[in-house]
């Protein structure tokens, strides 16, 4: 497979990276900043430089066709300490552009990597996380109304752990955490196996394997 991950940069993202690239298939990280290209080619991908929030959907359909892209993931976000503003132009309209994009160049796997419990804010809340928790839900939604096939993740609490391969999938997990080295091991199985085609769900450590978790989802 040819795949394309927004914020092809982050930890998540180099992870899955190095797992997809290590089982032959190509990836393009996402990246605005051309100083990141190094830490993509190092994880066995190579960097697709452009700005989500300066960019077009015709723009980067043409990128993700030039390359022959069959998947994309996003992996994006706004971070830490970013304002407001920026969790919608990032972590809500990164999304959708990324969803259409892909549609328009025939790319219709997406798999979103999301964040629990998003759909819980506050709709009167100016607080930065709980607009983080609606920017997230409205681009969840924006993807379920899609003609994609899609698949979003809503990973509990991340930590830099190692992987352990044991996780518990469900519409509602209850508080957790995982590894973000285990959420890159369900996006590398998502893509690769087909796996939960049309499915939301959470994910946190638990004691199912992951190929079996994504299996029971259907």
């Amino acid at each position: 497979m040819k795949i394309a991950i927004a914020g092809g940069h982050g930890q998540i993202a180099l992870l899955t990276t190095k797992l997809l690239a290590a089982s032959g298939h190509e990836v393009w990280g996402i990246t605005r900043n051309p100083a990141h290209s190094a830490d993509i080619e190092a994880a066995g991908g190579q960097a697709l430089v452009l700005d989500l929030e300066q960019s077009d959907s015709e723009t980067l359909a043409a990128e993700l066709s030039s390359r022959e892209i069959d998947a994309v993931v996003f992996a994006a976000g706004a971070g830490p300490g970013s304002t407001a503003e920026r969790k919608f132009t990032v972590d809500r309209d990164g999304a959708v552009l990324l969803a259409d994009a892909a549609w328009r160049a025939g790319a219709t796997r997406y798999v979103l990597v999301s964040a629990m419990a998003a759909d819980s804010f506050d709709p009167a809340s100016d607080d930065v996380f709980q607009i983080y928790l609606r920017a997230k839900s409205e681009a969840d939604a924006a993807v379920r109304a899609s003609d994609l096939d899609y698949t979003i993740v809503r990973p509990g609490a991340l930590t830099d752990e190692p992987a352990t391969g044991l996780v518990t999938l469900a519409a509602s997990t209850g508080r957790g955490s995982i590894p973000r080295a285990d959420v890159a091991w369900i996006v590398a199985q998502l893509l690769t196996t087909g796996a939960g085609s049309g499915a939301q769900f959470e994910a946190i450590s638990g004691s199912t394997p992951i190929a079996e978790a994504l299996r029971s989802l259907a």
